[in-house]
């Protein structure tokens, strides 16, 4: 589809200090599609993104994407704390889990589709740094949230997924939960550091661990986010950390 940009310039940025190579996905968690623009765009509150997809699929653009937008806050990706430093920030309409969280219509996603894929001929962006507000900041952000069609993003050659066989599950054995303990715990953590979560290694299944496990969940088990890391949670962390792999090594998934 042939993008059609809405100029909307938003005075809240600043330089950047390298070439972006992140995605960065948001809802807006506002009543309104007009009043997260005008929010975007007022000097006072010091916040902004790149673009903002509305939900009838107008595209608008705020921040050049040279510059660094005000979108991210305090978080981290693959060891990277300003994230607002390498990452692109994309908007999307939605009033969210305060304001009443429903499906993102065919219109706003097809847009979202389209931008993502036209980033990527510009800045060289890896499928593993595709992600969400709650990837980068699990203890304050649930947004784009389990609604969010994360499957046909990647399934359009856009960020990871990953679906296990049954056998696979199986093997992984029962759920981990708050307050255990011990080897699993101690792999599933080290497993969620690697892919990129800011969740450093440890033993304890602590409230730390819960919130990037329902993070997790979110982005790539949205039928359960509950922060249990059982079988299935597991077995699409194991095999996500595959194909990021095979990506870094090779550039592609397949």
């Amino acid at each position: 589809m042939t993008l059609e940009l809405i100029a909307a310039p938003s005075p809240n940025f600043d330089a950047r200090r390298a070439p972006p190579d992140l995605i960065l996905l948001h809802y807006t968690g506002m009543q309104t599609g007009e009043a997260a623009l005008e929010r975007l765009r007022d000097p006072e509150a010091r916040v902004s993104s790149h673009y903002l997809v509305e939900e009838d699929g107008r595209l608008f653009q705020l921040v050049p994407e040279e510059r660094r937008a005000w979108h991210a806050g305090q978080g981290a990706w693959q060891g990277e704390t300003d994230v607002n430093a390498v990452s692109i920030g994309i908007e999307i309409v939605n009033p969210g889990h305060e304001w009443g969280y429903r499906d993102f219509p065919e219109a706003q996603i097809a847009t979202v589709t389209a931008l993502v894929a036209d980033i990527r001929t510009r800045w060289s962006v890896p499928d593993a740094r595709i992600v969400g507000h709650s990837d980068t900041a699990p203890h304050r952000k649930t947004d784009p949230g389990e609604r969010f069609p994360w499957k046909r993003l990647a399934e359009a050659g856009h960020g990871l997924w990953f679906e296990p066989a049954p056998e696979r599950i199986a093997a992984l054995g029962q759920p981990l939960g708050p307050g255990d303990e011990g080897l699993g715990v101690v792999v599933l953590r080290s497993a969620l550091h690697r892919l990129g979560y800011g969740l450093m290694p440890g033993g304890d299944y602590d409230d730390d661990t819960r919130l990037t496990v329902e993070a997790f969940q979110r982005h790539w088990r949205p039928e359960q986010v509950d922060g249990v890391a059982d079988g299935e949670t597991r077995a699409r962390l194991v095999g996500l950390l595959q194909l990021a792999q095979v990506e870094s090594v090779t550039g592609v998934l397949n």
